[in-house]
C-alpha cells in the first residue's frame, strides 16, 4: 500500500504555488518507489511523528520534497488510527452481543424454568433443601461405591487401590519369528525418520478445556443447544419428501437444502460459507441388539469406539454437563471428541469437538443427538477442527425379541481445505465414505458379532477339536477382534501418524510410519507400518472373495513363498459367510510352530480381510478360554471399498479389466517388528525390503485378477 498526501493515503499530491500568480496548478499524483515506502514504513516504526531534522534527512535519502515526507506521515498517522477504532468497533460489538446473549438466556430460563431431564417444572423448595438432596444423593454414590469395591477386592485378593500396574508380556519367540517375515537384521545406514510415541489409537489429542472447566452459564448454553439439536434432528429423521428425496441413481435419501432452510432458518447461517461442502444422509435398518444395550454403548466413548474400529479412530469424552436422570439413560449430556477414518493413508481425518445429548422420548424409544459445540473466539482451538456436525444422530426403538429398529441421520458441513486425493473423490463427494449407510452397516455388522459371542455353541469346524469350551470360541474371537482393531489404528490418516511417501509400483507410492509400541497386547519395540492404496475395475464382492479364500492365498501372499495353506479352525461371526474367524496352518514351511489368525468382514459399505502370525502356545492359550489381551499381534491385511462410482458392471468374469466404471479401492498394509529395542533406529534396508514386499504383493495381485493394465 502506498501513502501520499492524496486522499486515503493512495498517492501523494505534489503542489507548486507559483509566485507569480494566483491560480493552482491541476493536483499531480506521484507514485512511491517500493524502496521510499519500505523507508518510510521503517521510520513510521520507530518515530511516527518526526521532528523537521528527520523529515530533511528523510528527503535527501529518498530524493522526496519535505512537504511530501509530512503529508505521508499524516496520513499514515490518520490510518492507523480509523484501522484501530474499527478493530476496537468490533471487539466492543462481538462482546456487547456475547452479553446480550447471555442476559436473554438467562431471562428465557427465569421466565419458563424446566428441568432439563425430565422436562418438568421443578417443586418449589429453596436452595437449602435443593442442596441438602445433593449431598444425600453424592452420599449413596459413596455407599455404592465403597460397596462394589469392597466386592471387587474379595475376588481379587487386595484393595483396588493397591493393585500393581499392568506390565505386558514379551515373548521373544514371536519378535524372532514376525521380524524374520520383514527384514535381514538391522546393519546398514539409518533412516531419519520421526519415531512417535506408541500407536494412534493411545494417543490422545491436546484438549481445549480440562474437566470442571466450564463455568453454569457455559453449561447452560450447551444445554440449550443440545436442545434445540434435539428438535432439529426429529424434524429430519420423522420428515421425509419434501425435506428428503430419494436419489434417482441409487434410491439413498438425499437432503433437500432450500426445504431445509425454509424450515430450520436458524440453523442456516454457516451454511453460505464460501469453501464448505454439505454431506447430509439418512437410512435405516434393524439390529441385533436391545435398545438400552445400544444407549449405553453410545453414551460410552469406549464401547462406541469399539462399537465402530473401522470408521472411529478415537473417541474422548471431554466432560460431563449433565448426568441425567439416576438409573435412566434420559437426559445425559457430554461434550466429546470423535475422530472419524477411512482406511487408507491417503484420507485424513475427520476431527469433532460436538455435544451428545441423549433423551428418551417414550416407554423403549430414544434419540441421540450429536451437534458441534463452538469454543469461544478467544481459545485457541477455535478454527482447529475443518469439520462441523450439525444436528445429526439416531433415533433408536425396542422392538421384538431383543431386536431394535435404528434411523440415522449424518449431516456435516467439511472445509476441504487440503484437495482430496482423485481415487477417492467419487467416494467423498458422494457422502458414502461417512454416511450414514456406512454407520448402519457397520452397526448391523458389529450387533450380529456381539449376537455370535453370547451364543453358548463352539463353531462347526475347529482346530482338531481343541477349543473345549464357549469359554475359548469368546476367547479366540475377543483376540480377533483385537488384530482388527489395531490394524484399522495403523493405517489411520490420523494427527498420531506421520506418513512418508517412498517411491512405489504404483502411482500413489508407498507410505511408511514407524512407532515405538509398549502397549499390551503389541511386541515391544520399533515397528514399522506401511500401507498403499491401489484402484481395480472389479466389485468389492469379487476382490473380497478373492483375499478370503485360501485357494487362492499362494497367488498374492509373498510371506507364504508360494505354499499352500489350510483352514483349520473357523469360527462364525455373523449370518454372512463372509464374516468368519480363521486359524491357517501353511504347508511345506520350516515354521511348523507358526499358524495365521485371519478375520474377514463384510457389509455394504466394504469389507475387511486382516490377518497376523500367531504362534502355537498362544493359539492353545485363547482356545483354552484363557485372557487373550497379552497375545503380541502385529497384523497386516486388506481394507476393501467401493470407489463410489457408478455401477457400470464388473469385468470380474473377462480375460482383461480394461474397462472402465465402478470398481474397488484396495488398501494394502503390512507391519514389520524392525527390533525387539526401542532405542532401535530405523535403517534403510528394513524401508526398502518392506516397499518392495507392498510392490510384489501389489502385482501379484493384478496379475490373479487380470488387472495389470489398471
Amino acid at each position: 500500500m502506498e501513502y501520499g498526501s492524496g486522499g486515503g493515503g493512495s498517492g501523494s499530491g505534489d503542489h507548486h504555488d507559483e509566485a507569480s500568480g494566483s491560480q493552482r496548478r491541476k493536483k499531480r499524483y506521484h507514485r512511491h518507489t517500493t524502496h521510499q515506502i519500505q523507508r518510510l514504513e521503517g521510520m513510521y516504526k520507530e518515530c511516527p511523528h518526526p521532528d523537521e531534522k528527520q523529515r530533511m534527512q528523510l528527503s535527501r535519502e529518498l530524493g522526496l520534497a519535505p512537504r511530501q515526507i509530512k503529508f505521508w506521515f499524516q496520513n499514515r498517522r490518520t490510518q492507523m488510527k480509523a484501522q484501530n477504532e474499527r478493530a476496537d468497533n468490533c471487539a466492543l460489538r462481538g462482546e456487547n452481543d456475547k452479553i446480550r446473549c447471555e442476559n436473554i438466556a438467562i431471562r428465557e430460563a427465569l421466565k419458563n424454568v424446566i428441568c432439563p431431564s425430565c422436562g418438568v417444572p421443578p417443586l418449589n423448595e429453596d436452595s437449602y433443601f435443593d442442596e441438602h438432596k445433593l449431598r444425600m444423593e453424592n452420599a449413596q454414590l459413596k455407599e455404592e461405591l465403597d460397596r462394589v469395591s469392597s466386592i471387587a477386592a474379595k475376588y481379587i485378593g487386595r484393595p483396588i487401590s493397591q493393585l500393581p500396574p499392568v506390565q505386558p508380556i514379551h515373548i521373544s519367540s514371536l519378535d524372532l519369528s514376525i521380524a524374520s517375515f520383514g527384514g535381514h537384521g538391522m546393519a546398514g545406514p539409518s533412516l531419519d525418520l520421526d519415531l512417535l510415541p506408541g500407536s494412534a489409537a493411545s494417543s490422545m489429542p491436546n484438549l481445549p478445556y480440562q474437566p470442571n472447566g466450564f463455568s453454569d452459564m457455559d453449561k447452560s448454553l450447551m444445554t440449550d443447544i443440545a436442545a434445540n439439536a434435539m428438535e432439529e434432528l426429529l424434524g429430519l429423521l420423522r420428515t421425509n419428501e419434501p425435506l428428503w428425496m430419494k436419489s434417482s441413481t441409487d434410491g439413498r435419501d438425499v437432503l433437500n437444502l432450500e426445504t431445509y432452510e425454509r424450515i430450520f432458518p436458524r440453523a442456516n447461517s454457516h451454511l453460505k460459507t464460501p469453501n464448505v461442502r454439505i454431506e447430509a444422509s439418512r437410512d435405516s435398518g434393524v439390529v441385533i441388539m436391545n435398545g438400552l444395550a445400544l444407549v449405553d454403548m453410545f453414551m460410552d466413548p469406549n464401547k462406541f469406539g469399539e462399537l465402530f474400529p473401522t470408521i472411529v479412530s478415537m473417541a474422548r469424552t471431554i466432560e460431563v454437563i449433565s448426568s441425567g436422570m439416576l438409573g435412566s439413560h434420559s437426559g445425559p449430556l457430554q461434550l466429546m471428541y470423535n475422530e472419524l477414518q477411512v482406511l487408507s493413508p491417503l484420507v485424513p481425518t475427520r476431527e469433532f469437538y460436538f455435544l451428545r445429548y441423549c433423551q428418551q422420548i417414550e416407554q423403549g424409544l430414544w434419540i441421540i443427538v450429536d451437534v458441534s459445540y463452538d469454543f469461544p473466539q478467544d481459545n485457541q482451538f477455535t478454527n482447529q477442527c475443518r469439520s462441523r456436525r450439525l444436528p445429526s444422530g439416531c433415533l433408536i426403538q425396542d422392538m421384538p425379541n431383543g431386536y431394535s429398529k435404528v434411523t440415522w441421520v449424518e449431516h456435516v458441513e467439511i472445509e476441504d481445505k487440503v484437495p482430496t486425493h482423485r481415487i477417492y473423490r467419487d467416494l467423498i463427494h458422494s457422502g458414502l465414505a461417512f454416511g450414514a449407510e456406512r454407520w448402519l452397516a457397520a452397526l448391523q455388522r458389529m450387533c450380529e458379532r456381539f449376537a455370535c459371542l453370547m451364543v453358548s455353541g463352539t463353531s462347526t469346524r475347529d482346530l482338531e477339536g481343541v477349543i473345549p469350551s464357549p469359554e475359548g470360541k469368546r476367547s479366540m474371537m475377543k483376540l480377533a477382534q483385537r488384530m482388527v482393531n489395531n490394524f484399522c489404528a495403523s493405517i489411520s490418516a490420523s494427527n498420531g501418524h506421520r506418513w512418508t511417501t517412498l517411491s512405489g509400483t504404483n502411482e500413489i507410492g508407498v507410505r511408511v510410519t514407524i512407532h515405538k509400541i509398549t502397549d499390551p497386547g503389541q511386541p515391544n519395540g520399533v515397528v514399522l507400518s506401511a500401507a498403499t492404496t491401489i484402484w481395480l475395475p472389479l466389485s468389492p464382492q469379487n476382490v473380497f472373495n478373492f483375499f478370503k479364500d485360501e485357494r487362492t492365498r499362494p497367488q498374492w501372499d509373498v510371506l507364504s513363498n508360494g505354499n499352500a495353506v489350510q483352514d483349520v479352525a473357523h469360527i462364525a461371526n455373523g449370518s454372512h459367510p463372509g464374516n468368519c474367524i480363521s486359524v491357517l496352518r501353511a504347508f511345506n514351511t520350516s515354521q511348523n510352530n507358526m499358524l495365521i489368525l485371519q478375520q474377514s468382514c463384510i457389509d455394504s459399505s466394504g469389507s475387511l480381510v486382516v490377518y497376523s502370525p500367531v504362534d502355537l502356545p498362544s493359539i492353545n492359550i485363547a482356545m483354552s478360554g484363557e485372557d487373550p489381551s497379552y497375545i503380541p499381534l502385529l497384523p497386516s491385511g486388506f481394507s476393501i471399498s467401493p470407489d463410489g462410482q457408478a455401477d457400470q458392471g464388473d469385468c470380474a468374469s473377462s480375460s482383461s479389466c480394461n474397462a472402465t466404471g465402478s470398481g474397488s479401492l484396495i488398501t494394502v498394509a503390512f507391519q514389520i517388528l524392525v527390533s525387539s529395542l526401542p532405542s532401535t533406529k530405523l535403517n534403510l534396508e528394513s524401508v526398502n525390503t518392506v516397499n518392495t514386499l507392498i510392490g510384489n504383493t501389489v502385482q501379484q495381485i493384478k496379475t490373479a485378477l487380470n488387472c495389470n493394465s489398471s
